[in-house]
């Protein structure tokens, strides 16, 4: 066996022509970062599993003659790969996105900024709620759910109709009112939403609930 494909060992590969280093289990985007190594992202965040949902993380590997945009995130390494992190294939993938957001949540200043760096600075999608902020990257959702442990917020519906919601549509007096989901939230969405989902303060005690 070679030693760099040892279980638990460093894998060596290369970023943008820098010789890197990944430690066990860590993804493509986690190496970039330990090397300081940009690589634009939204919906992700150390504290929760990564899920690539907005696929701003996207980055270009090459393996011998194939090649391919996966989103980094989700990608570990394997020894002699090479990533590209600005590729013009990554640029146009991240436009692409990043016009989706636009529609998505036209309202977002931190989209915008981030569109801007680009030279997005308009969508040809449609835009359904021009004061819409939330992009529905689902940080607010796993945080809830790993790492304070309820389930107050979920996602209804899927693909375009999607949308951030509470368990059975109700306030959630399951939620403790931590405002984890608030802090993680990448556009400030959630703090206009809180009070929707967290019920009435004055029910929340027993099991399961804030004391």
């Amino acid at each position: 066996m070679n030693p760099k494909n040892k279980p638990g060992g460093l894998i060596k590969f290369v970023i943008d022509g820098q010789k890197v280093e990944a430690g066990p289990g860590w993804s493509i985007l986690e190496t970039a970062r330990h090397h300081h190594i940009h690589i634009p992202t939204l919906c992700f965040h150390p504290a929760v599993t990564p899920w690539g949902s907005c696929r701003l993380c996207v980055v270009e590997t090459r393996y011998g003659k194939r090649s391919q945009v996966v989103a980094s995130c989700l990608t570990r390494p394997v020894p002699e790969l090479e990533v590209m992190t600005n590729s013009e294939r990554v640029q146009n993938v991240r436009r692409w996105v990043l016009e989706m957001l636009l529609a998505e949540c036209p309202a977002s200043r931190e989209v915008k900024d981030l569109a801007a760096q680009y030279g997005v600075t308009s969508t040809r999608f449609a835009i359904k709620d021009p004061n819409e902020e939330c992009l529905k990257c689902g940080r607010c959702v796993a945080v809830c759910h790993e790492v304070v442990g309820v389930n107050a917020l979920t996602f209804g519906s899927r693909g375009v109709t999607k949308q951030l919601e509470t368990p059975h549509r109700v306030p959630n007096n399951a939620c403790v009112g931590c405002g984890c989901c608030v802090s993680v939230c990448p556009t400030g969405a959630l703090q206009a939403r809180l009070d929707t989902v967290r019920g009435d303060l004055a029910r929340r005690t027993g099991h399961g609930f804030a004391h």
